[in-house]
């Protein structure tokens, strides 16, 4: 359907790819991968038309129409939602306008006879025929329909624009693309602005979609969702793979090796053929040969191993300081803007260690409540914080809240105390500010830098209550993998609004679920929860029919499940075995006193002239022996287990 032939682009003398081919066939479900500046919007801009590639083409049949969504985009509509929404039907539109201008010429003319007449007649009847086919009979069904998928309410619909963030003003842009139905869709970090619910409904439009979809995006469980083929742009090349994102993966390590060993092998051929052409360069009798195999080695193409990125945010929470059993209790909370009720009456406990999850639509209250525990919005009822509680906050909005005119080293020098002062040059190394980074101002920093530098700043002061909005907004994949395993190592409490369903799974025991006018518990993570309530999409819990259900594939869910559960219970298991060690540990030390003791009494009797060395002391000392043997037995078996659980912790992150 659509031809990449021979395609290049490069910035500042670097090729982000060279003669790449590839083709867009009719129904793909394509993901777009490769690390960060690699060129994925790049070359999502050029296949649109909004960059010109350097060298190469792409080829695009005039019957293809192409949908772009960038990931960010100026809006100033001033018009309602819906209104904006049907500006997608402008193809109708433009056709109606052409049919009333026909309709009128007619009925002003009364050459019925002429061929002018008929001409203008079967003009009318292929417009009417082409408006049929558009769907005009439709459009505002449709209009709202996808709007409502996207998670506007119906009083929404008639709101101006500028009344909703630019956030739900990318979901209209979305709603029109989807509206306009192109041949091929591309979508740029799609799910950026929704929420769970929306994302679900989503995946489903874009399942059942009729023409072909090609999308970048850092939700793994979007990506398996949507995708059947993905395609990676990694060292000025592109490799093809038939599957999803997460097998993916693994076919890439795989080729990764494959690559690995063959390299291994070319320089080893190389070295040998370099030993053969200096041993023999000087003798006559050799010098044929030696011409061949510097000529070999001249038409030798090296084999350039594709290095895993390994530059990703790399941390853990300092340790929680103790508090009290219960560090969060609200009785009858309830918070209204204006005669907009958003929370009423919400009773709700924090325990120590607790992990909890808050879902559900957008606008239904969770950022709302979490600013509430923080502090940062008055409400009604009653909040108690539990006894030596230290909250941390990262906010949705929290990479917004930087000074700009600050460099990044200011940005945690500022709020730095004591000996963590010397250290900030590491905390900045271990979000990948190293270097002249650490001087860059935040106004030139990208997002995904200012989102990794505001979550730096939660690291300055041990917390034991982290209240995070959306923390994984801006981080790829590999960091957002390494956050995970820091939360899930953190000893504290946690509450987490998210959509990303790949990041909650396993991550939290509780899910408390949103939806006007209350705020239900679940106990377990976000698949637990679903699986629960019996649905396939979280939409389908506002009972509304535009939307249809869509299964859960379970094989996922028990991988994911079955793999954060293990790494849980490892994990306690290792708790456990630690303390364990401490306490014998402890006897071994007491043990050896006491038999340096009694040997330093066996080999100066004259000093002990009181101490009566009879059978029964014989007998005690043989005792305290055997258990220090038997402690030390022990020690040394725990140590063993505690190796293999921590191996096999280590391989359930990797």
């Amino acid at each position: 359907m659509v031809s990449i032939q021979n395609l290049s682009m490069h910035f500042t003398g670097e090729d982000l790819f060279s003669a790449i081919n590839f083709l867009i066939r009719e129904k793909d479900r394509i993901g777009l991968t490769g690390k960060n500046g690699a060129g994925k919007t790049t070359l999502m801009k050029i296949i649109v038309g909004l960059e010109q590639p350097h060298k190469g083409e792409v080829v695009v049949p005039e019957s293809v129409r192409i949908g772009y969504l960038p990931q960010e985009k100026v809006l100033q509509s001033q018009k309602t939602v819906l209104d904006e929404a049907m500006e997608a039907f402008g193809e109708i539109f433009e056709i109606e306008r052409r049919i009333a201008a026909l309709e009128k010429e007619l009925n002003e003319r009364s050459d019925y006879t002429s061929n002018s007449y008929q001409h203008l007649l079967n003009q009318l009847s292929l417009l009417n025929e082409h408006l049929v086919m558009l769907g005009s009979h439709s459009m505002r069904g449709d209009a709202e329909q996808v709007l409502t998928g996207l998670g506007f309410s119906h009083e929404d619909m008639e709101r101006p624009m500028n009344e909703f963030s630019i956030g739900w003003q990318m979901r209209v842009e979305l709603a029109k693309l989807l509206l306009k139905k192109p041949e091929l869709l591309l979508l740029d970090e799609p799910t950026n602005h929704l929420d769970i619910e929306s994302i679900q409904w989503l995946e489903q439009f874009l399942e059942n979609y009729y023409g072909a979809v090609m999308l970048v995006s850092h939700d793994r469980a979007f990506l398996d969702q949507v995708t059947k083929r993905t395609i990676e742009i990694s060292q000025g090349k592109i490799y093809d793979y038939k599957c999803s994102y997460t097998e993916y993966v693994e076919k890439r390590l795989q080729r990764i090796e494959t690559m690995t060993a063959a390299a291994e092998n070319q320089q080893k051929e190389i070295k040998e053929i370099e030993r053969f052409i200096e041993r023999f360069r000087y003798k006559a009798t050799k010098a044929k040969q030696v011409q061949s195999r510097i000529k070999l080695l001249e038409k030798m193409d090296e084999i350039i191993v594709d290095e895993m990125d390994q530059k990703a945010i790399h941390f853990k929470f300092p340790p929680a300081p103790h508090s009290g059993s219960v560090v969060l209790h609200l009785n009858s909370i309830s918070k209204s803007y204006g005669s907009l009720q958003v929370l009423k009456d919400l009773n709700m406990s924090v325990l120590r260690g607790e992990k909890v999850a808050f879902v559900g639509r957008n606008g239904e209250g969770k950022s709302t409540l979490a600013k509430i525990i923080v502090g940062a919005l008055d409400f009604e009822g009653e909040l108690k914080y539990g006894h030596l509680v230290k909250l941390g906050y990262y906010a949705q909005n929290q990479h917004e809240m930087l000074d700009l005119e600050k460099t990044a080293f200011e940005t945690l020098d500022d709020v730095a105390t004591g000996e963590v002062r010397t250290r900030i040059k590491g905390i900045l190394g271990a979000f990948l500010f190293s270097g002249e980074a650490i001087n860059k101002k935040v106004k030139v920093l990208s997002g995904g830098e200012k989102a990794r530098l505001s979550l730096a700043k939660m690291l300055l002061e041990p917390t034991n209550l982290l209240v995070l909005d959306e923390p994984t907004n801006h981080l790829d994949m590999q960091s957002k993998d390494i956050l995970k395993n820091a939360l899930i190592q953190y000893d504290g409490s946690l509450i987490i609004v998210s959509h990303d369903r790949d990041f909650l799974a396993g991550l939290t025991d509780k899910v408390f679920e949103f939806k006007k006018p209350e705020v239900r518990e679940y106990i377990g993570d976000i698949y637990d929860f679903l699986r629960e309530r019996e649905i396939k999409s979280l939409k389908d819990l506002e009972k509304t029919p535009l939307v249809q259900q869509k299964e859960l594939k379970d094989e996922f869910v028990s991988d994911m499940k079955q793999k954060w559960e293990r790494k849980k219970v490892l994990e306690r298991d290792k708790r456990k075995l630690e303390k364990d060690i401490e306490r014998i540990e402890t006897e071994i030390n007491q043990s050896e006193t006491q038999l340096n003791a009694l040997d330093e009494m066996l080999a100066n009797p004259e000093n002990h002239q009181s101490q009566s060395f009879d059978k029964q002391w014989y007998e005690a000392y043989e005792l305290l022996k055997q258990r220090l043997a038997d402690d030390m037995m022990q020690w040394e078996k725990l140590h063993l287990q505690l190796d293999e659980i921590t191996a096999e912790i280590a391989a359930l992150i990797s």
